[in-house]
């Protein structure tokens, strides 16, 4: 029947074209979500780097390295290399008040760090509620002092957004346009998106094993048993943070055994290592935290801050913040051994990050190997470490305990007034610490658990991280009310 044959033609040639205009339209999709846009400029520093400048939009070829994409310039058409946190991949993503990957208690840290005043504010990716948003803004009340408030943004069926019933927007942007014209319910009108720096490009991967003549020591940052730290250049490009090893501290060879191990635990409570110099004096290149100091020097400056919000977020950020770097250090099935303030780098911003993991095992030193020597950290560490040299991740768990108390004492000695071989003696007759002045009951709590006899009863640093943040909100909301 050539009725019947010509309608399955017409049928058929239909569906070919549906098929062919909805690969279209997946392969369009495919390609916009492949255009970035880059939010900050970047100067190339290796052959095979593409330079742009900030606004321009980038195809991305290639993923592979989770640092650097393969990219294509829209602007000149060239191909090269980019670091992968100098770009955006969504619109929303280019304004300078979101912030993708922050959590409630982070969004506190930023906003109450200096260089931001009242309504500043950013918007972040909510953690309770997946595909939502949340609006956190710094405020001032005459009360409590200067604080953070969080909102939830809710999204409405057709796509749009709201804060409270009476009032929808098309977009974050009218959201943040409305808001930042009146309050309208909010603790404060929005004024200025929250402050927030550049980031680090990434570390070329090849560049692991560098000369010494590619550095240069600019500034002396400080002193320790083992050798100075110092900010440095690497390249005539980069500022680093450099360790001058001390002669005959460690063993090469057993140094590079380590670093190579080191060198994979990336993480961003971490210190990360760069690259090293191998002949003595051994250089241990990491990257250099902008204004960073050891949280023993900072806390002074933590103790005499005047408002309850930031004492709360200066005491307890960095615990939290070090919990998370330990988790995963405790997922790598790595042992940091010498976990203390001096040994945590927090910033201006506060950020901490945890340092010098893995050293302590590698350093050939009689004073600081021998329980009874100047040098070894009696008082950070756990029983079993130091009776007999048994040293895990639950002896870190110990050390965490300890550190807990320099932080709500701003920095105080552990187990004031006593000498080591006291220390020791009262350990094994089951002494702990009493809770420091000040301490809330729950925190103190958490310190008794790091202090447990038998190291398997210890809890985990996953379980320390999920506890603290418990803290942590609860004593946001006491501040708050």
């Amino acid at each position: 029947n050539l009725n019947t044959l010509s309608t399955f033609l017409q049928n058929f040639t239909l569906t070919e074209k549906r098929r062919e205009f909805g690969w279209f339209l997946s392969r369009a999709r495919l390609n916009l979500n492949n255009i970035g846009v880059a939010i900050y400029s970047y100067d190339p520093k290796h052959e095979g780097d593409l330079g742009f400048d900030k606004g321009d939009k980038l195809k991305i070829i290639n993923k592979d390295d989770a640092e650097w994409f393969l990219a294509e310039s829209l602007t000149t058409g060239q191909q090269g290399y980019i670091p992968h946190n100098f770009i955006a991949m969504t619109t929303v993503e280019t304004e300078p008040w979101f912030f993708r990957n922050v959590s409630r208690n982070d969004a506190m840290r930023l906003l109450l760090a200096p260089g931001n005043t009242q309504g500043s504010f950013l918007i972040r990716e909510s953690e309770t509620s997946k595909g939502s948003y949340s609006l956190s803004v710094r405020d001032l009340d005459h009360n409590t002092g200067e604080g953070v408030k969080h909102y939830r943004i809710r999204n409405m069926d057709d796509g749009g957004f709201y804060i409270t019933t009476k009032i929808s927007f098309n977009s974050l942007k009218e959201l943040v346009q409305h808001y930042s014209r009146e309050s309208d319910g909010l603790c404060t009108v929005l004024v200025k998106p929250c402050q927030s720096r550049a980031p680090q490009k990434p570390w070329w991967q090849d560049e692991w094993e560098i000369p010494r003549e590619s550095l240069k020591l600019e500034r002396r940052l400080g002193a320790g048993q083992f050798g100075e730290v110092w900010m440095g250049i690497y390249n005539n490009d980069r500022k680093v943070a450099i360790k001058n090893l001390k002669m005959g501290t460690m063993s090469v060879e057993a140094f590079m055994a380590e670093a190579n191990m080191m060198k994979n635990l990336q993480h961003a409570r971490l210190v990360r290592l760069f690259a090293v110099v191998t002949q003595e004096p051994i250089y241990i290149v990491t990257e250099y935290m902008e204004n960073g100091k050891s949280f023993t020097d900072i806390h002074f400056t933590l103790q005499h801050r005047q408002t309850h919000s930031l004492k709360a977020c200066g005491m307890m950020c960095c615990p939290l913040q070090v919990a998370d770097g330990m988790a995963f250090i405790e997922r790598k099935n790595y042992i940091h051994r010498d976990l203390r303030a001096a040994n945590i780098l927090v910033s201006h911003e506060l950020i901490c990050k945890v340092a010098d993991f893995g050293l302590a095992r590698l350093i050939e030193d009689n004073e600081y190997t021998a329980r009874e020597g100047a040098k070894f950290p009696i008082k950070w560490t756990a029983p079993e470490a130091i009776n007999y040299g048994t040293f895990s991740i639950k002896s870190d768990v110990w050390s965490f305990g300890i550190l807990l108390t320099e932080i709500v004492t701003y920095g105080r000695i552990p187990y004031p007034g006593m000498s080591n071989p006291e220390v020791i003696q009262n350990l094994e007759r089951g002494y702990r610490m009493p809770a420091p002045e000040n301490c809330p009951d729950e925190l103190y709590d958490i310190m008794k658990e790091c202090w447990t006899e038998r190291p398997e009863d210890r809890p985990t640093f996953d379980y320390l991280k999920h506890l603290l943040e418990d803290f942590f909100t609860a004593t946001e909301r006491q501040y708050q009310e």
